[in-house]
């Protein structure tokens, strides 16, 4: 599981993951870990600092750019730009030789040719489609990269497929056909297929792409 926001507060044994993953300690990606959590839960130094008096028995401490597995699955700590307060993390998933790279908050990935290396699905930030949430305090950037421009990155680093999640309310609130032929037009006219994520939707990420 990765991120476990407030919303699954004393959700977790029923649901029963292996093991939780959290890229930032804003509440809407790890406030669900106030209660404990019943497996390992993976996080950076930073965020662990942000969440001391959480219950969590086991504690597992990453390192942004230090490979670790779960399972049979590699997980790989990319920093990104999103918040002063609560430093963010991207990750690239990968089985095998198939990967993708999950990142619901960010401005932008700081070593992003890298971190899509070899990616055939990229998983990003929906907050917006085109409108702009970036701020700046002072030297740093903070807030949301639009959809747009996470395109222009998968053209850029050839991914092929990009799923847009932890979605803001321009999407929520318009009509779900609509919103998702408008991204998907984004993509084509960066040749990338390209849709918003919604409940229950299921992925197969695989060599052909």
């Amino acid at each position: 599981m990765i991120d476990c926001g407030a919303d699954w507060l004393d959700r977790l044994k029923r649901v029963g993951p292996t093991a939780i993953v959290i890229t930032h300690a804003h509440a809407d990606h790890a406030f669900g870990l106030a209660s404990g959590a019943p497996c390992p839960v993976y996080a950076t130094e930073e965020t662990w600092s942000l969440l001391e008096r959480y219950p969590v028995t086991d504690r597992r401490t990453i390192r942004p750019r230090e490979p670790f597995r779960i399972g049979g699955i590699s997980f790989e700590a990319f920093p990104v730009d999103h918040s002063l307060r609560a430093p963010a993390v991207g990750y690239r998933v990968r089985a095998g030789r198939a990967a993708f790279f999950y990142v619901p908050d960010l401005v932008s990935i700081r070593d992003r040719g890298e971190a899509l290396r070899g990616v055939k699905l990229y998983i990003g930030d929906g907050a917006t489609v085109t409108r702009s949430m970036v701020r700046r305090r002072g030297p740093a950037l903070i807030g949301h990269a639009p959809i747009a421009a996470q395109l222009g990155w998968c053209k850029e680093g050839d991914v092929a497929r990009a799923i847009f999640t932890h979605c803001g309310s321009e999407i929520v609130r318009s009509d779900a056909r609509a919103i998702n032929s408008r991204v998907r037009q984004l993509g084509l006219a960066q040749g990338v297929d390209a849709r918003v994520a919604h409940d229950g939707l299921t992925l197969s990420v695989s060599l052909s792409g």
